[in-house]
């Protein structure tokens, strides 16, 4: 269980561990600017019992959740992986700018190739300009139904929030469960063709909760103090499931989202997509209540599949003053208020949640949004179908398997990493330049699909010079079924500048873009039938992932990539790879 952090036990912890590693004139050094925080990842088999079954599943050091990283705005970090299992695996520092670090991203086949049994790895990169929650998490194959953990960025020493300094800080990670192997239901899937099987249950840092069989002792339990504010770092490391979190009786102010300030306002709900994090306040009321409070999380789910439509519950508890503990009520069970949560498919909730989220803008954080645009593109996203190979009966539509795509291009994962590739001249074989920039064949996007729904296979890439700025439409199709897309840039914030509903129309609709004070996020849900518009501006050289945060669309291929060329000065071009780098 991860437990609630006090300002003053982590500082005294935070002070021990560096006296143990760093001498007396290293202090001095750190007080003035950022220091190196070293890390060992032992990735090991462990068995867990969770819903009356006992399994074995991939973690780093024995932990489910994984160990928390805790560092400054500014820090080195460098993380020792060192892989003790069966499975190739490779880590991502989901959210982390990776300024010049582009070999330390982690996607597998695109910025590395895997870490084999036996051999280690060393993720050597810097936190530039970054504050607040993001969170770690395998990133190849299904590995991060278990192998994640949370990423807290603290400001730079002596600055301070830019809301009331809170009393705890606590982090409340989502997941799935399945009872099943997550490595066996994928590889299944893929090879008949069909939707795989849903998980189990949903967790709270590991925990599902009272709501599922025999689960009432793994519940994540928060105990508050009467009129004092703490923090909660939500995130959402759930494989293929969007989440509505509420707690029951209580109001959260959400202060920040994808590690970046937000304009607080208060909600009974949060909507956080697989790949989101987000920060909230919550004001614990002044006097002790005579009962417990759910915090509960069930799926937004708007697609056409079955899908785990359970909730994972954890509880809300206030602490009682001394004198009322050693009262006759000691014993007493008291009820739980049970949370209010939206329908499954709320996606007029989603939509107004959303648009709420937007950037401080001030002169301290401002929102440097691209004004003059050099390149447009147009995605089209979503569901698709793939032959069936000869001699094989095949579970998707009209004996066909499932598939998606991005502009009709369902990626196909390379055998040599895409940056080492582009880094060495070597693309030949490896990818091709061609990435369609629009859908090649227009059509009513949210209206009745054309006849011919299969998508075309390809390593395809975009290549940009240093330091273009981009505005990028994704539109959601209804081949199959729509559904909501959360789509994940890797290397870039991106801000968030329109969405809606429908087809998106060039003409009418930018003009309703905000370009004041739009969200700035990793990232973003595509609605459900409706369109987005994102704007970045390429700083970083490399090989950036781009791809959906369901795992299973990202399996069937909904990801893409964006080659970023060096610019011209010393400090715009990608360093040569470590020289641990794993081979293929």
């Amino acid at each position: 269980m991860v437990s609630a952090l006090t300002s003053s036990a982590f500082f005294k912890a935070l002070f021990l561990a560096l006296c143990a590693v760093w001498l007396p004139s290293d202090l001095a050094f750190a007080k003035h600017a950022g220091i190196t925080r070293h890390y060992k990842f032992n990735i090991k088999m462990q068995t867990v019992t969770r819903l009356c079954q006992t399994k074995s599943i991939v973690t780093v050091n024995g932990q489910f959740p994984g160990p928390r990283i805790i560092a400054r705005e500014g820090d080195r970090l460098l993380i020792k992986v060192v892989n003790h299992v069966q499975y190739n695996v490779t880590l991502h520092w989901h959210g982390i700018r990776q300024l010049r670090s582009g070999w330390a991203d982690g996607p597998a086949y695109i910025t590395q190739c895997p870490i084999q049994t036996g051999q280690s790895y060393v993720y050597k990169f810097t936190i530039t300009g970054q504050r607040g929650t993001l969170f770690w998490h395998a990133h190849i194959s299904w590995l991060r139904a278990t192998l994640y953990g949370p990423i807290v960025i603290l400001p730079k020493r002596h600055e301070s929030y830019p809301f009331p300094q809170p009393f705890k800080e606590v982090p409340i990670i989502f997941g799935d469960w399945w009872k099943a192997d997550t490595e066996t239901i994928i590889s299944q899937a893929l090879q008949t063709g069909g939707a795989p099987n849903i998980s189990d249950a949903y967790t709270i840092n590991g925990l599902p909760g009272p709501s599922y069989n025999c689960s009432v002792k793994d519940t994540f339990k928060l105990k508050v103090k009467p009129g004092k504010t703490y923090l909660l770092r939500l995130i959402n490391a759930a494989l293929n499931n969007e989440l509505f979190f509420s707690i029951a009786n209580h109001s959260l102010t959400v202060v920040e989202a994808d590690a970046v300030y937000v304009k607080p306002f208060k909600t009974q709900i949060v909507l956080i997509t697989p790949g989101q994090t987000t920060n909230v306040l919550l004001r614990a009321k002044s006097k002790v209540p005579s009962t417990t409070f759910a915090m509960s999380a069930r799926p937004y789910a708007t697609g056409p599949a079955a899908f785990d439509n359970t909730t994972t519950t954890g509880i809300l508890e206030y602490e009682k003053s001394t004198s009322a503990s050693n009262s006759t009520n000691k014993n007493k069970k008291l009820p739980l208020l049970q949370a209010a949560l939206p329908k499954f498919n709320d996606s007029g909730f989603a939509m107004k949640f959303n648009k709420k989220i937007r950037s401080l803008a001030n002169a301290k954080f401002p929102a440097n949004v691209p004004k003059k645009i050099d390149r447009r593109f147009f995605f089209a996203v979503g569901l698709g179908t793939l032959p069936c190979p000869q001699n094989q009966t095949c579970q998707g539509p009209n004996n066909t398997k499932l598939a998606a795509s991005v502009n009709n291009v369902s990626f196909v994962q390379p055998n040599i990493a895409l940056l080492q590739a582009h880094f060495f001249n070597q693309a030949k074989g490896v990818f091709t330049t061609d990435f369609p920039a629009n859908p090649l064949i227009k059509f009513n996007y949210t209206g009745t699909p054309p006849r011919n729904i299969m998508v075309k296979n390809g390593a395809k890439v975009v290549v940009l010079p240093f330091n273009t700025s981009v505005e990028l439409v994704m539109q959601d199709t209804s081949i199959i079924g729509a559904e909501s897309h959360p789509l994940h840039l890797h290397g870039f914030n991106f801000f968030v500048v329109g969405r809606g509903i429908g087809n998106f129309n060039p003409n009418k609709d930018p003009a309703k873009f905000n370009l004041v004070d739009p969200a700035e996020r990793n990232t973003v849900g595509v609605p459900s039938g409706g369109w987005v518009a994102i704007r970045f501006l390429v700083d970083n050289p490399g090989v950036w992932f781009m791809h959906c945060h369901l795992e299973v669309h990202t399996s069937w291929g909904l990801k893409m990539a964006w080659v970023v060329n060096d610019g011209k000065g010393r400090k715009q071009k990608l360093p040569p790879p470590p020289s641990d780098l794993p081979k293929c």
